[in-house]
């Protein structure tokens, strides 16, 4: 063989080497590209999350509307390319549509009764939260309400939530400790229908959380009910089973514990667990 040859043939060799280190270059980064934005990679866009990317819906209880519309856009913000939709109702409702195979990924209620109510469609539940009720009144107190007692007078109208419904067994748990008998003039699906019966001038004192009477600071008047007499109202928050995101709803459930959370849940009046 020629010297020539071979020179020829070493050339092409190394011509054909140097086109091929950065096909190889890009092939890796195009990978690399693919995985960094695809749904389910830790860390997401930079964001130091290591939730999976999902858009999850939560079944919340009514006394958490404002609350977790903060706590959700805090959590959006943490793990970009996540949704958090809430859809709020009293707990029995939610109970409810649970039961009817609703699709939802966590779920979080006013009370434990209707959560182990659940079990079957639940994970663990997680109190993440406590409240205590206090007696909504008119702006400046109209009728000088100072007590439970007080809502026994018979001049007074008086609205409670329904039975069924968590507020309504906190209130008539307090009101059987006093002894106190009330004829509510209605009984209400969840917490924040008593409250609007209150601000809409309706009623002139209704049982509600302490944390819902603070988002109407400017219609209603809240009159404290001493802790030694008062009900202690917890928050757990469990996955469902049905949840096509599991990963992702454990990952919110967890959070809801997390300093983060429990900061912005304390800063709207909740008490920590």
């Amino acid at each position: 063989m020629s010297l020539l040859l071979i020179r020829r043939r070493t050339a092409a060799a190394v011509l054909t080497a140097a086109l091929l280190v950065p096909l190889a270059a890009c092939g890796n980064d195009a990978s690399g590209t693919a995985k960094d934005r695809g749904r389910g990679t830790a860390g997401g866009s930079g964001s130091g999350s290591t939730a999976p990317q999902a858009d999850l819906t939560v079944l919340a209880a009514s006394s958490l509307t404002d609350v977790f519309k903060e706590a959700g856009a805090a959590y959006e913000a943490k793990n970009p390319g996540t949704e958090v939709t809430f859809s709020f109702a009293g707990s029995q409702e939610l109970a409810a549509q649970v039961k009817q195979g609703a699709p939802a990924d966590v779920l979080v209620t006013a009370d434990t009764k209707t959560m182990n109510g659940l079990s079957a469609d639940t994970g663990k539940p997680t109190v993440i939260a406590e409240n205590r009720l206090v007696i909504a009144v008119g702006e400046g107190n109209p009728k000088k309400v100072q007590n439970i007692e007080d809502l026994a007078d018979p001049k007074l109208k008086v609205v409670l939530a329904a039975p069924e419904v968590p507020v309504g067994r906190y209130g008539k748990q307090i009101l059987d400790a006093h002894k106190t008998e009330v004829r509510p003039v209605s009984q209400e699906p969840n917490v924040r229908a008593v409250l609007s019966k209150v601000e809409l001038g309706e009623a002139d004192a209704g049982l509600v959380y302490r944390t819902d009477a603070a988002t109407a600071t400017d219609k209603v008047d809240a009159i404290e009910v001493p802790d030694a007499q008062n009900a202690i109202a917890s928050y757990p928050a469990a996955t469902l089973k049905a949840s096509k995101h599991s990963e992702a709803a454990t990952a919110f459930v967890a959070w809801l514990s997390t300093p983060e959370a429990q900061k912005i849940l304390q800063g709207a009046g909740f008490q920590q667990p």
